[in-house]
């Protein structure tokens, strides 16, 4: 038995809470998001969490600037209804490959995204592969990166031949990973 853990789905991709919840041997949390006319939205948490250990799944995809305003607005729906603690799970955390200035008069936008994430009520961060390891930094709470390298890896190795395959880097940064 799992302590008083909940799970709630964002609109971005429930079957993989769903997915989640059935390898942890739970239900998913109820809830439901109301987008209005004018493109706002409410969510309601339909469970009680009081003093529970919650976790949205949200993962970022189109569109991008959608999702994080209702993960946002999860989080403080969640606060608001006295959970314990609150994890955000973004299995890509956005905006991330904005992670410096290197030109003027433009946002640092990941370190923006953490700021919004602490602002909302998130407790903790839970992602994977950052595109740099300084975003980690950018949070004031704990904050855990998984890395996916080895999983993807260990399933190509058994699946394919890969003898004939060339692994390539997205980007100069990303080449020193691999």
């Amino acid at each position: 038995m799992i302590g008083n853990i909940k799970v709630i789905s964002g609109t971005a991709h429930p079957q993989l809470a769903r997915d989640i919840c059935r390898h942890l041997g739970i239900d998913l949390c109820p809830s439901s998001v109301v987008r209005f006319s004018n493109e706002n939205m409410l969510v309601q948490i339909e469970e009680n969490v009081r003093e529970a250990d919650v976790f949205v799944i949200q993962p970022s995809c189109a569109p991008v600037s959608d999702g994080i305003v209702e993960l946002l607005i999860t989080i403080d729906a969640l606060k608001h209804a006295s959970a314990g603690r609150i994890t955000a799970v973004l299995p890509y955390f956005p905006y991330t490959r904005s992670d410096k200035k290197d030109r003027p008069r433009i946002s640092i936008t990941a370190r923006l995204m953490a700021d919004l994430l602490e602002t909302a009520g998130a407790n903790r961060v839970l992602t994977m592969d950052l595109h740099s390891p300084q975003v980690q930094g950018f949070f004031r709470m704990p904050t855990d990166q998984l890395n996916a390298a080895p999983i993807l890896c260990d399933h190509l190795r058994s699946t394919r031949d890969l003898s004939n395959y060339v692994l390539v880097a997205g980007d100069v940064g990303e080449s020193k990973e691999i």
